[in-house]
């Protein structure tokens, strides 16, 4: 199943942090900080206002790119057992740079 984004959106799969033992204690998943980092996988359309002056989407990231998301943005969901998130043009913070 493939899914494409509306309007100025992004699909992103968020990356996993691997798992830490420190002094051999695990912390559980409910503990953890949500991931902050993900690869972009899809993209919405670009939206032009003309009283905005502003970049097309697509001139910011493209598919494939690692970006940085708001913590606590975008809508999550899974689909085909993989979790995605789904985050607005104003969620992403930074792309980072190879």
């Amino acid at each position: 199943m493939k899914i494409r984004p509306v309007d100025e959106r992004i699909l992103i799969k968020p990356l996993k942090e691997e798992e830490r033992k420190v002094g051999g204690i695990i912390i559980p998943d409910t503990a953890k900080e949500r991931p902050q980092m993900g690869e972009v996988m899809a993209l919405g359309d670009d939206i032009e206002f003309s009283d905005r002056k502003q970049r097309k989407l697509s001139d910011i990231v493209k598919a494939g790119d690692r970006v940085v998301y708001a913590r606590y943005g975008g809508t999550e969901f899974k689909m085909d057992n993989e979790e995605y998130l789904l985050v607005g043009r104003s969620d992403i913070l930074a792309v980072v740079q190879k």
